[in-house]
């Protein structure tokens, strides 16, 4: 496992998980969990990733939550656990507690005006069949296409929408194979600052992700615990530690069951 801060050491991290009073453990989906694929409908876990998710969930020391840019809906289908955790969907717009019981963010007139101009331009734009309808925004997805025609995408979508997202109080973001408009206020940060606001004291807590998205997650966990990058190569970043997935990322939850 490569060290990104160099005063820190995961292994001791992970040894100090079996005589916590409390554990938090919250993860990324696509990148993190499952390796990315142009056909997202078939981004399914890397194989033993369910095993060890339901081996976490069974021993029950655990509040196991999936962060996701996905909608619930989505999620439920491609984690297919046995029993599911906790899920934020859209960014923390969505959520399911482990009771079943769903919550959702309101739209604000104006965004839901903002994000019907958003379809409206991409059908004129002839990006229909690149855009994805999410509960709460659209993503652009590139994965799979050829530099020229990524490039052309990106500086179409990024110079329409820089300046106009705003005005319907969406929000610009990149990820890992391509741009999404969301509202504004929705990150992977507020959804830990949510998670750690009852945690219990003492509790040891950790957050792995890959994505852009993830950084704000990253910040907000700083000082509270674990940030981890689960990626093949190194960028910049504001995680603790890097792993490379599937094999250190399996030997991460194995030591956490």
């Amino acid at each position: 496992m490569q060290t990104i801060d160099t005063d820190f050491n995961l292994d001791a991290f992970l040894q100090t998980v079996p005589e916590a009073p409390a554990r938090i453990l919250m993860l990324d989906y696509d990148g993190t969990l499952a390796p990315f694929r142009a056909e997202r409908h078939l981004a399914v876990p890397y194989p033993g990733v369910r095993d060890l998710l339901n081996d976490i969930l069974s021993v029950k020391r655990t509040r196991l939550v999936i962060v996701s840019g996905r909608s619930i809906r989505d999620l439920i289908s491609l984690l297919g656990l046995a029993k599911l955790p906790e899920l934020y969907g859209s960014h923390g717009a969505e959520y399911l507690a482990v009771d079943r019981k769903y919550h959702r963010r309101e739209l604000s007139a104006v965004v839901a005006e903002g994000l019907l101009q958003v379809a409206e331009w991409a059908q004129k734009n002839d990006l229909a069949g690149i855009i994805e309808k999410k509960p709460y925004g659209f993503a652009f997805h590139w994965r799979g296409l050829s530099r020229t025609r990524i490039s052309n995408i990106e500086k179409n979508v990024c110079n329409h929408w820089e300046s106009k997202a705003s005005k319907f109080g969406l929000e610009l973001h990149q990820f890992d194979g391509g741009v999404e408009l969301r509202p504004e206020g929705i990150d992977k940060g507020e959804v830990v600052n949510r998670v750690l606001a009852d945690a219990a004291e003492g509790a040891v807590v950790a957050y792995l992700g890959d994505d852009l998205t993830d950084e704000d997650a990253f910040r907000a966990i700083r000082g509270r615990g674990v940030s981890v990058l689960v990626c093949e190569t190194d960028r910049e970043t504001s995680a603790n530690v890097r792993i490379t997935p599937p094999v250190q990322l399996l030997n991460f939850l194995r030591r956490w069951v």
